[in-house]
């Protein structure tokens, strides 16, 4: 690998007008000293997303700005079109969605060049425009809302982890890791990474490396985000069985707990009654301790809003999750998914 590697950046987007241009500035302005493309695989955007692309791309003479076409419109498939075109030795994915540090791609090349490391990320700072979104943010960044996400709840030092947001990956691993799993409309790259430890390789969260996300604006955008991410963990869990831990189980055994408590309180039969309204009471006290923890640390005026933001993330992932089993009950057996077979010539 080259001093300065030359280093591929991927941004699979879809209709973000109100963030593309931050995040397009941020990673055009990096100050990574080697050469740079940026391929974005554009899901058919329907606002003013590719105009805005073309202002810049006229801005930036200086870099190779490339728009690729995604008929499917999803993550992978994006992610799998701009690969197949990628010509870098580092190849970073980034998202229509968050601003990378002015140093993001420097850090990565130089975390992969010092350390034993396939892959590398670092900590995702959410932020809110409103203060629905605020609260949000400060909900999936706590271990309350979101459990041991690293990525989310923990910066200061370097360790090695399943997974992380906006990875940089040496040219030498995706060959062998292959192209994405197409199926995977979420979890893509928990899935992926899983897929790189699998075969012995190394993921890195440095704390050196900083991104920002905007988080969802509203609760109903939250909910389907959160009933996605556990909805598609269930095929992740078929695909890797040996990456399952006990926490992972932790929403939709809750959920389990609400609906045989409200199925009590409907038909209730003797000697349950009471055990079942523990369980929605004990939680209450939680999400209440929790919420009121996160307000003082972040603005009583948030308080408010944080218990609906609490249960709707452990609620709509753990019902994605019992929701998952059911519909892919088959499914235990298939670790391939629609992971497409890699015939291109310019990633070799």
């Amino acid at each position: 690998m080259s001093f300065h590697p030359f280093v591929s950046l991927i941004l699979p987007i879809r209709n973000e007008d109100d963030y593309i241009e931050r995040s397009l500035r941020a990673v055009l302005e990096q100050d990574y000293p080697g050469e740079m493309e940026i391929l974005i695989a554009d899901g058919m955007s329907t606002d003013g997303t590719r105009r805005i692309i073309h202002e810049f791309a006229r801005q930036y003479p200086q870099h190779t700005v490339n728009i690729l076409d995604n008929p499917e419109k999803i993550v992978p498939t994006g992610m799998n079109i701009a690969l197949r075109h990628a010509r870098g030795e580092i190849i970073i994915r980034a998202d229509g969605h968050c601003v990378i540090a002015p140093d993001y791609v420097r850090r990565c090349v130089e975390q992969i060049q010092r350390d034993d490391i396939e892959g590398v990320g670092g900590s995702m700072e959410s932020i809110g425009e409103t203060e629905v979104a605020q609260a949000i943010a400060f909900g999936t960044s706590s271990m309350f809302g979101v459990g041991n996400s690293v990525f989310r709840t923990r910066v200061g030092r370097n360790m090695l982890v399943d997974t992380v947001p906006f990875p940089a990956y040496t040219r030498k691993i995706i060959r062998r890791a292959g192209l994405y799993d197409e199926e995977m409309v979420r979890n893509q790259d928990d899935e992926y990474n899983y897929r790189i430890r699998e075969l012995g390789g190394k993921i890195m969260l440095a704390a050196d490396v900083r991104s920002k996300y905007f988080s969802r604006a509203s609760l109903i955008g939250l909910w389907r985000q959160y009933f996605q991410y556990g909805y598609w963990k269930v095929r992740v869990l078929q695909k890797h069985p040996l990456q399952m831990s006990l926490r992972q189980f932790v929403p939709p055994v809750f959920v389990v707990a609400l609906i045989f408590s409200v199925v009590m309180l409907f038909f209730p039969v003797t000697g349950l009654i009471y055990p079942a309204l523990v369980i929605p009471f004990f939680y209450m006290g939680f999400n209440l301790a929790g919420s009121f923890y996160l307000a003082m640390k972040n603005g009583l005026k948030y308080l408010k809003l944080l218990p609906i933001v609490l249960l709707v993330l452990h609620v709509g992932y753990g019902l994605g999750f019992l929701i998952g089993l059911v519909k892919f009950w088959n499914r235990w057996g298939d670790r391939i998914g629609r992971t497409p077979v890699w015939s291109c010539e310019k990633i070799e």
